[in-house]
């Protein structure tokens, strides 16, 4: 093993205790705390899946009308940048959706690409403290809290928050 490689090994390991000394919370510079929740079709995912990407963590619902706004701004933003490591979880809180098919239907119609996962307890949402719709909090690859959004965010704001998160 080269000298080079062995300091960059080093500098990794470095790197990672850290990114673990980081305390869990919901202020910026704090680490997102992880979740589990599940894709329409049952694939379980996990907030930590998307380490080593810039994360826009997007909670959601479809009967209200900023999120109603928003999405678009959400697919064309995934769709332009996500070849640069950046990935839209839309968290949707199904547990305050009207109709159990509301949601996915919504996405449909407004051609949603990007992972969905549903919070049908409510559990992470209020672990997350919504209280407004939707709430956006921006996440760097190490999965620190660079920016929370509460309200729609157009798509020149989600571009500078990638870029603050950089």
């Amino acid at each position: 093993m080269s000298k080079q490689a062995a300091e960059g090994d080093d500098a990794f390991r470095t790197d990672q205790a850290a990114d673990s000394a980081i305390p869990e919370g919901l202020k910026v510079g704090q680490r997102a705390p992880d979740f589990t929740l599940m894709t329409a079709d049952g694939t379980s995912v996990r907030l930590s899946d998307y380490r080593g990407s810039t994360v826009l963590l997007n909670f959601w619902a479809s009967w209200c009308p900023p999120c109603q706004v928003e999405m678009p701004y959400m697919q064309d933003f995934y769709e332009e940048y996500r070849q640069k490591d950046v990935v839209v979880l839309a968290v949707n809180m199904s547990h305050l959706e009207k109709n159990p098919g509301d949601a996915a239907a919504f996405l449909d119609e407004v051609g949603a690409s990007f992972p969905t996962v549903y919070d049908h307890q409510g559990e992470v949402t209020d672990r997350y403290r919504i209280v407004a719709y939707p709430t956006t909090y921006v996440l760097n690859a190490s999965g620190v809290i660079t920016g929370r959004y509460q309200g729609a965010i157009d798509h020149d704001l989600m571009v500078k928050a990638y870029e603050r998160a950089r």
